[in-house]
C-alpha cells in the first residue's frame, strides 16, 4: 500500500523542500521489514526502497534542516547517530539538525527498527541522500554564482562563493529541488575529514531520562487524556462465563466499561480510579480455564516432541577420522522482555480517524494491524512512534496500542492512555521462545575438528504485526482475527537457526534447523533471537573440543578461524584481556572466551571474562570482561560501547537468572520475585569494551553482537572454574550447586 502525504500536512511553510511524496511498503514481512528481495534502484540501504532525496532531507526557507528516518529510537542511540551522519554528509553543525522518528504519516516506512539494521539500512540512506542533498544546494549556488561547482566551498549550512559571496541552504530552497531521486553515485567525506562522525556525542536522549523530563511514552499527557485499563484472561484460551459491570459503573470517575467478546476494559478520568476499576472488574469476572500447557520440569523434551518442519541449511564435507568425541544437548527457558516500565500506549478516535502514540518497533506494520482488527481502511490509522521505558524486540508495546485504540474507538474525540500492570505485561508478552540444541561433534588426530553435526528445536521468533491475529485485543474481541501463521525467518539471517551455523572453517559439517510452528507459550522476537543459544552451544562445544584435546581454547578458535575480522577480534579481546598470561585466584576462578559475528553478517565480537564460583551458595561472581568488537564504520565510538556493554549485561541476566515459569494452565513469573533479573550486585566489576575502527567500510549492527558471546563465556567460565559443563540455561544458583554436587 502506498501512503500519499500532501504538501500542505508536511511544509512547515514556503520555500520548504518537501513535497508530496510516495511511501512504499516493505517487500515482505520479515525481521527487518525491509524485504530481501531484489534491488529495486541498484541504491544503497532504505534509499532503494524510498529513493526519493526529500523523504529524508527537508530544509526549509530560513536554513532550518530536518532528517526523517523510518527507524526509532529504542534506548540504543540512533538518534544520535543519524544526526551524525547527515551533520557530516549536509556540513550542517550537529546542534542545528531536528529528527523525525518513525511516523506513518511522515516518514519512509523502513520496516522494523530490529535485527540491528538500523544503521544499515537507515544510516546509510540518510548518509547518501544528505551527501547527494549537499551536492545539489552546492550546483544551485553555482548556477546563481555563475561559477564551476568545484570552485564553492561548503560549511555550517551555506556554500561560499567568490569574493567573500555567500548563499545559506535557506536561501538556495526553491520548490522542489530535492524532490528528486538519489542517484547511484555519492560523493560521501573522506574518513580523514570527518569532524563529527567517529566521534564521541553526548546523546541526545539521555537528559530528560536521568533527570526526569518527558522522556517516554509512559510520560505524555496530552490535553484532555482519560486513563484506560484493560483485565486480561487469568491464562491463554480462557474464555469468559460470567461478569458485573454494575460495580464499576457505579464508581466515582469511571466514565466506561467497554466488553468486547473476552477484552475488557474501564476507562477513567484518573489513573488510580482506572486501576481500582480494573481491579473490581476482575474480581467479578469468572473464566472458564484449561490445562493446556506442558510440564515446565522438562521443557526441553516437550520441544523436542513437537512437530516440526525440518529443513538442512548446511551440508558439506565427509566425515573425518575418528577421534574424540563429544554430544550434548543444550536448552534455553522462555525469557520475557522484562521491560523496567509497563508497555503504554495513547489513542485518539476522532471523526473517523485514529491516531496511536506507541513504543512499537514497526509503526508501518502496527498500522496495518490495528487497522484489520477494527475493519478500518488503513490510511484512516496514523501511528506515531515515541520511546518506551524498556525495548528489547517485540514486548508488549504492539498489544497496549490495540488495548488503547480498542478503548478510544469505543469513546472517540478524547486521548485514552492504557498502560499494561506488570503481571499482565509479564504473564502475556511475546516470550523470547524457549530452544533446544543438540551437538555432536569430534577432534580428529591431527587436533583440528573432524565432524560437526547440530540440531537446533525453535519457534521462528517472529510473530510481529503486521496480521491483526499478532494483538492479543484482536484474539480476544468478539470477531476476532485469527492467529497469525507463523512465519519461518530464512537464512542467512534466519530466526531460530540464526549463527547456527558455525562461522569456523569445519571441514565436516552439518546443520539442521526443526522449526516449530506450535509452541506451548506465546512468543516472538526478543534481543538476538536463537542466536544467543546458537552461539552459546557453539562456543560451549568449541572450548570442550579444545579442553578434552589438551589445546588452549583461545589458540582453537584461531586454528579454526579463516575471516581475519574475526580473527583481529578474537586476537585483540584476548590480548586485551591477558589471556596468555592469566593466573587463577583460587580454585573457584574461571576464565571463558566467547566469539561469534552476529547472523554471520555484521559485526564481529569477541569476549574474554573471568568469574568466581561460589562453591557453597552455587552463585556466580563476574569480575571482569573484556570485548573487541568490529562494527564496520564507527559513526559514535561511545553508542557502541553503550550497545556492547549493555548486550554484554543482559546477557548475563540471562545466563544467570532469567526463567519464565508456568504450570499446566498459567505463566506464573508474573512480578521480580518470581521472575529475577541481574540486580546491582551482580554486575561485573568492571567491563572493557575495544573497537576496531575501520575506517570508510559500511555500518554493521552492532547492538545484538555480545550476547552470545558473553553467556557462551560465561558458560566457559563456569566449566574452567568447576570442571563440569552447564547445559540447561539459567546457570544459576540450585542448579550449579547440583551439577558440582555441593
Amino acid at each position: 500500500m502506498t501512503h500519499a502525504v500532501s504538501r500542505r500536512s508536511v511544509l512547515a511553510g514556503a520555500g520548504a523542500l518537501i513535497v508530496a511524496l510516495q511511501f512504499s511498503g516493505a517487500r515482505a514481512q520479515t525481521e527487518t521489514g525491509t524485504g530481501g528481495g531484489p534491488s529495486k534502484h541498484g541504491l544503497p540501504g532504505s534509499l532503494d526502497d524510498t529513493p526519493n532525496i526529500d523523504a529524508w532531507i527537508r530544509v526549509d526557507a530560513s536554513g532550518a534542516v530536518t532528517i526523517l528516518t523510518g527507524k526509532a529510537e529504542l534506548g540504543q542511540g540512533l538518534k544520535t547517530a543519524l544526526l551524525q551522519v547527515a551533520a557530516e554528509e549536509l556540513k550542517v553543525p550537529f546542534d542545528r539538525l531536528s529528527l523525525v522518528t518513525a511516523d506513518t504519516a511522515r516518514t519512509p516506512n523502513e520496516g522494523y527498527t530490529a535485527a540491528s539494521h538500523s544503521m544499515q539500512d537507515s544510516g546509510t540512506a540518510i548518509r547518501h541522500a544528505a551527501a547527494q542533498a549537499r551536492e545539489i544546494l552546492r550546483d544551485e549556488a553555482a548556477r546563481r554564482f555563475g561559477v564551476p561547482a568545484a570552485s564553492l566551498q561548503v560549511r555550517n549550512g551555506a556554500v561560499f562563493g567568490p569574493h567573500g559571496a555567500r548563499l545559506a541552504y535557506g536561501e538556495l530552497v526553491r520548490d522542489q529541488l530535492l524532490s528528486v531521486e538519489a542517484s547511484t553515485a555519492s560523493h560521501l567525506t573522506s574518513p580523514s575529514d570527518f569532524t563529527v562522525m567517529n566521534q564521541p556525542v553526548l546523546r541526545i536522549d539521555i537528559p530528560a531520562k536521568v533527570s526526569g523530563g518527558s522522556a517516554y511514552v509512559q510520560d505524555l499527557r496530552p490535553d484532555g487524556m482519560l486513563h484506560g485499563r484493560v483485565v486480561r484472561p487469568p491464562s491463554y484460551g480462557a474464555i469468559l462465563r460470567d461478569l458485573d459491570v454494575a460495580p464499576v459503573e457505579r464508581m466515582n470517575g469511571i466514565a466506561k466499561v467497554v466488553r468486547d467478546g473476552n477484552f475488557l476494559g474501564v476507562i477513567a478520568d484518573r489513573e488510580w480510579t482506572a486501576v481500582q476499576g480494573m481491579r473490581t472488574l476482575a474480581a467479578t469476572t469468572t473464566w472458564i480455564e484449561q490445562q493446556a500447557l506442558p510440564d515446565s520440569a522438562d521443557l526441553p523434551g516437550a520441544l523436542i516432541n513437537l512437530p516440526s518442519r525440518d529443513t538442512t541449511i548446511h551440508d558439506e564435507g565427509r566425515p573425518g577420522k575418528p577421534g574424540i568425541a563429544v554430544e550434548a544437548t543444550f536448552s534455553r527457558p522462555y525469557l520475557t522482555h522484562g521491560s523496567i516500565g509497563p508497555s503504554c500506549a495513547i489513542a485518539q478516535f476522532q471523526d473517523g480517524m485514529l491516531t496511536v502514540w506507541t513504543h512499537t518497533q514497526g509503526v508501518f506494520f502496527l498500522r496495518d494491524a490495528i487497522a484489520g482488527m477494527l475493519r478500518m481502511p488503513a490510511e484512516n490509522v496514523r501511528c506515531i512512534h515515541a520511546e518506551g521505558a524498556g525495548c528489547y524486540g517485540h514486548n508488549g508495546a504492539d498489544d497496549a496500542a490495540a488495548d488503547a485504540a480498542m478503548l478510544a474507538v469505543a469513546m472517540p474525540g478524547r486521548p485514552i492512555r492504557v498502560q499494561l500492570m506488570r503481571e499482565q505485561e509479564h504473564a502475556w508478552d511475546p516470550f523470547g521462545p524457549g530452544m533446544v540444541v543438540k551437538l555432536r561433534a569430534a577432534v580428529g588426530p591431527d587436533g583440528a575438528i573432524a565432524d560437526w553435526h547440530y540440531e537446533v528445536w525453535s519457534q521462528s521468533h517472529m510473530m510481529r504485526p503486521g496480521p491483526p491475529g499478532t494483538l492479543t485485543a484482536a484474539r480476544l474481541k468478539s470477531d476476532a482475527s485469527p492467529p497469525a501463521p507463523p512465519v519461518a525467518l530464512a537464512q542467512p539471517e534466519g530466526g531460530g537457526d540464526r549463527n547456527a551455523i558455525p562461522l569456523y572453517a569445519i571441514p565436516n559439517c552439518k546443520v539442521i534447523s526443526h522449526f516449530l510452528p506450535d509452541m506451548p507459550l506465546r512468543g516472538s522476537s526478543m534481543r538476538s533471537l536463537g542466536g544467543y543459544l546458537n552461539v552459546l552451544s557453539i562456543e560451549s562445544m568449541l572450548d570442550e573440543l579444545a579442553a578434552r584435546s589438551g589445546q588452549d581454547s583461545v589458540a582453537f578458535r584461531l586454528r579454526h578461524t579463516v575471516d581475519p575480522r574475526a580473527r583481529d577480534v578474537i586476537e585483540t579481546a584476548a590480548s586485551r584481556f591477558g589471556w596468555a598470561a592469566r593466573v587463577k585466584r583460587s580454585d573457584s576462578t574461571g576464565f571463558g572466551f566467547g566469539f561469534a559475528r552476529y547472523k554471520n553478517l555484521e559485526a564481529w565480537c569477541a569476549v574474554a571474562v573471568e568469574i568466581e564460583v561460589v562453591r557453597l551458595s552455587g552463585a556466580v561472581r563476574v569480575r571482569r570482561v573484556v570485548a573487541a568488537v568490529d562494527t564496520g564504520q564507527v559513526v559514535n565510538p561511545d553508542g557502541v560501547r553503550n550497545q556492547i556493554e549493555g548486550g554484554i549485561l543482559q546477557s548475563i541476566s540471562w545466563t544467570l537468572f532469567e526463567q519464565v515459569t508456568f504450570d499446566r494452565t498459567r505463566v506464573t513469573s508474573v512480578d521480580w520475585s518470581a521472575y529475577p533479573i541481574m540486580r546491582f550486585d551482580s554486575a561485573p566489576g568492571a567491563v572493557d569494551v575495544h573497537l576496531i575502527d575501520r575506517p570508510g567500510d559500511g555500518f554493521y549492527g552492532v547492538a545484538e553482537a555480545a550476547q552470545g558471546p558473553t553467556g557462551a563465556a560465561i558458560a566457559n567460565a563456569i566449566r574452567d572454574a568447576t570442571g563440569v559443563r552447564m547445559h540447561d540455561l539459567p546457570f544459576n544458583p540450585a542448579r550449579i550447586r547440583k551439577a558440582i554436587g555441593a
